[in-house]
Formats: C-alpha cells, structure tokens, sequence
C-alpha cells in the first residue's frame, strides 16, 4: 500500500480570490514505512505573497524569484503521487489550490482526485478525539511526535511530521494518559494497587449507537492501515 503524505504553503488563503501555492511537500509510505522518498519544490507564484502568509511560512517574494513554476513541475509531481492514497491534514485547502494550478497548467489530469485517493487527517482526528484541538500542532503533542524544529510551516517539514502522527494515529494506542508517569510505574507496589483497583473497576456494556460508532471507527482504522488493523480481525 502506498501512501503520500502532501502540505502545501500558499500565497494567501484562496485560490478563488487568485492565491497560488509556493511550497509543496510530499513524503512517500509504503506499507506504514517512510521510505525517505519524497518531492519537494519551492515554486514561483508570478504574484505577491501576502503579509500575514509570510508571517505563517517565512516565504519571502525575493526567495521564490528564480524558482520554477506550477507548470515545470506538473508532470513530475502527477508521476510522483499517481496511484497513491494522499494523506493531507485539511484536504479541502489542499486539493483547492492544487487542482487550482493543475487547470492553470492545463496539465493532463485536473482533478488530483482522478489520480489518487485522499484521506483527509483533520476529519479523522476529530472522529478520534471529538471536543478537543486537532491542529497539527496539537496531534504532534498528543502522540508525542517531536516538532520542535517547528518554528514556521514548511510543507516538506509539516508532512514529514503528519506522517509520524498518522502512524501513531492508527497504530494503536500511544500515550494511555495516565496521571502517574516515570520510573515509579515500575515500582511493585504502585503496579500492585493500580491492578486491585482495576480488578474493582465496574463493567459497562456499550449501548448499539456506541457499537456502531465503534465498528465505523475500526472500518476507518482499517482501511488507513491497508486491511492489517488488528481490531478489525478481533471484531470479526
């Protein structure tokens, strides 16, 4: 199963209103493995990057002046990601602004959703944890993925780090947030309390609507892990 995990950096925030993209960052998985294959290109836009954009990326004008543009890059990028499932975090602005350029090139595919499947990772994150920040940000310290070279977005950098949250995301269980952390997990007595109170722990049964909502997260679990959730064997 191959993946490609895709961050855009951009101009501004639409494509409608003109914005084009300055950085695209892809970074390849094959069977839940980085590779260390990845596509990395900083592109000319032929516009001015707006102010509060370069206060996100740290792009300037002056730097993309003698990058290539969509267009030189187009066909390359097509090959790179033909046939492959696209991990993006917010897939809409992503996917926008790349069909966007790729209608602009007038390259031979329009639609990267002709090319590729798109599991979008924001959608999945909040199934996961509902009511709570899912922010790339906020995942990188939920599964504790390090992302403290993180200063400014950068794409290769961003989906470099969603590749290791989504493997942590739908690998199984990271952090059990426990309140007790550290060498004192170790110790006997502290393991012998925390299993009598968990032999006094009282058993809820799910009601359907939660049965359901399991079986419907599992599905999802294992469709992202190419049929080889170990939860979706156990439920069968």
């Amino acid at each position: 199963m191959r993946q490609i995990v895709l961050d855009t950096e951009t101009t501004g925030l639409e494509p409608a209103d003109g914005h084009r993209i300055i950085e695209i960052g892809c970074v390849e998985i094959v069977n839940r493995r980085l590779t260390g294959n990845r596509l990395h290109e900083y592109l000319q836009p032929d516009r001015e990057i707006d102010p509060r954009a370069i206060e996100i990326h740290g792009i300037s004008n002056e730097f993309l002046l003698d990058k290539p543009r969509f267009a030189d890059v187009a066909e390359r990028f097509l090959e790179f990601i033909a046939g492959a499932e696209l991990i993006i975090h917010n897939a809409p602005f992503d996917v926008g602004f790349i069909n966007h350029e790729l209608t602009l090139a007038a390259a031979r595919v329009r639609r990267v959703e002709d090319v590729c499947g798109i599991l979008d990772t924001l959608v999945l994150a909040r199934r996961m944890h509902p009511g709570t920040r899912n922010s790339l940000d906020a995942l990188c310290k939920r599964y504790q993925v390090d992302a403290s070279t993180r200063v400014l977005h950068g794409a290769v950098l961003d989906a470099g780090l969603l590749a290791d949250v989504y493997l942590a995301m739908t690998g199984g269980q990271v952090a059990l947030g426990l309140e007790q952390e550290g060498p004192e997990l170790e110790n006997p007595e502290v393991q012998e309390r925390a299993q009598r109170r968990a032999g006094a722990l009282r058993v809820i049964e799910p009601s359907p609507e939660e049965r359901a909502a399991h079986a419907e997260m599992v599905a999802l679990l294992d469709q992202s892990a190419g049929g080889t959730c170990h939860w979706r064997r156990l439920d069968r």
